[in-house]
């Protein structure tokens, strides 16, 4: 398929934009796509994704980017969002003034747009260009809040049985012309070709435990008759994934039936349908299944300068530095970074402060049982390798990957042992390897400077969240399924939000460049 070029010359007698501009507001994403929208998506901007002059023409891909902006913008599905083109003048007149009669096209296109750019070497030009935009026009600044969001998944929460059975069903329909030979290995009266929970008495404790076991032991059959074969690559991710969910689940007893553990695994999968999905939890009342999504905003602008989505049990501060990955290679001017304590770890304090940024990350208050004495209350002396208590007795730093100070038998005679610790061998110190930007991470949060800088732009970041999930669908539920798609998803999101904050601040191009029209 060629690439077809956006349409250059609207009819002057059938156009939307003589009936749709002077009823839109000036500053809307609609006028500012109308306006701009040949300089913000020009065909050499999808030059890649396209054979050069061979088969027939696309639709031009500045009318699906525009199209693709707005579906992300009100959380639309593919169909609807074609459906809005058709019959919209608004969107029309958003695609460059096309007539009023301009044929819609198949929502296929969409999909067929979204799979190009997964492929291409530049995924999420289309956020990219946003920020090319707001940099050519001077609006992105040296300051950086980070802050995170539930993004629900797209799929149901299975329970172990459902799951277990599954992942089965999953190794045999990737088996191709092995099939016959697994399928000779069950042993259960069950095809597996239905999805779904097995019949079964459910009300019956035996019936269930009988049916775990005789599940996990079809399993492990058909793992069994695949161990030490080469594989193609779908059955063996099919494979790997029916293991994990064995191993994650299931426990042998002591009288050798196979039974539902009395744990929760570490990174458990929850469905089979997207692996990728997880429990997260966003705060101790607060769980969810799905994903998180990050984001880098610049509070003067308030645009979004950087995306991630991490799997829903991914601490925040696993992505933070990819999220800062621009600005830290540039260390002048310094930029300085926002955000809550998930961020404020020592592992991202210490690439700050080799980067030259400047942290404005809350650190997690130091440990201690309530009401007596915390860690903030020792003095830690790295360079002399050694701690005092605050009834000045001294004990040296143990150990290189943990480190701890033990006080031990001091605290038995000690006159503030009541106000410290009620263990019976005496307090105890970790010590972390980032110790040292660990504590001045917590002293500088309490300089009243430092709180009122925060303070003012911290709240930005989360408003500008409440922006990208005012829609449900598509918003804070996803989409598509798969880390890397819902990543995709999330930055077109942004990218939708932030030419809408463009247009709030009036951005206009002329020759190549881009500036922000005098209020």
């Amino acid at each position: 398929m060629s690439q077809g070029p956006a349409p250059r010359q609207a009819d002057l007698f059938r156009d939307t934009s003589s009936f749709v501009e002077p009823l839109v507001r000036p500053d809307s994403i609609h006028a500012l796509l109308a306006r701009e929208g040949q300089a913000l998506f020009p065909d050499a901007l999808f030059d890649d994704l396209f054979a050069a002059n061979v088969g027939r023409r696309s639709v031009p891909p500045m009318i699906v980017a525009v199209v693709m902006v707005l579906q992300r913008l009100e959380g639309l599905s593919d169909r609807e969002a074609v459906e809005r083109f058709t019959f919209d003048a608004r969107w029309k007149h958003a695609c460059g003034g096309l007539p009023f009669d301009h044929p819609g096209f198949s929502h296929t296109v969409l999909v067929d747009m979204r799979a190009r750019l997964a492929r291409s070497a530049r995924p999420e030009r289309v956020f990219e260009r946003t920020l090319e935009v707001a940099r050519g026009a001077g609006l992105l600044g040296v300051r950086r809040v980070l802050d995170s969001t539930p993004l629900y998944d797209a799929v149901a929460t299975m329970d172990t049985v459902t799951l277990v059975r599954s992942a089965i069903r999953g190794v045999l329909g990737a088996s191709g012309e092995r099939e016959p030979a697994l399928r000779a290995v069950l042993r259960r009266d069950d095809d597996y070709r239905a999805g779904g929970r097995p019949a079964a008495d459910w009300d019956d404790a035996d019936a269930r435990a009988a049916l775990v076991d005789a599940l996990a032991r079809d399993g492990g059959a058909v793992l069994g008759a695949l161990e030490g074969e080469p594989l193609p690559p779908a059955l063996a991710e099919a494979a790997t994934l029916l293991a994990t969910v064995l191993g994650q689940d299931l426990e042998a007893g002591s009288d050798g039936r196979i039974r539902i553990a009395r744990r929760v695994a570490p990174d458990r999968v929850i469905s089979t349908v997207d692996p990728e999905t997880r429990h997260g939890h966003k705060t101790q009342a607060h769980s969810f299944d799905g994903y998180k999504g990050h984001v880098a905003l610049d509070p003067d602008a308030e645009l979004v300068t950087a995306t991630a989505v991490s799997a829903g049990n991914a601490g925040d501060a696993s992505v933070a530095l990819g999220l800062l990955a621009d600005e830290l290679a540039t260390p002048e001017p310094p930029t300085t970074v926002y955000g809550d304590a998930a961020y404020g770890t020592g592992e991202v304090l210490v690439a700050l402060d080799a980067a030259g940024a400047v942290s404005r990350l809350k650190v997690q208050p130091a440990s201690g049982v309530a009401g007596k004495f915390t860690k903030d209350d020792f003095a830690i002396d790295l360079e002399a390798g050694a701690i005092s208590c605050p009834a000045g007795r001294t004990v040296p730093i143990r150990g290189r990957i943990e480190a701890y100070a033990q006080f031990g038998r001091a605290c038995l005679v000690c006159p503030l042992v009541e106000r410290c610790t009620t263990a019976p061998r005496g307090r105890t110190i970790q010590v972390s390897p980032h110790e040292a930007h660990l504590t001045a991470g917590r002293a500088a949060s309490r300089d009243p400077a430092w709180v009122t800088d925060y303070r003012a732009a911290r709240p930005k970041v989360e408003r500008k969240l409440a922006h990208l999930m005012r829609r449900r669908h598509g918003g804070r539920r996803a989409r598509v399924r798969g880390r890397l798609k819902v990543g995709a998803d999330f930055a077109l999101l942004a990218a939708a939000v932030n030419l809408a904050r463009l247009a709030r601040l009036g951005i206009t191009g002329s020759g190549g460049s881009w500036a922000v029209r005098p209020a």
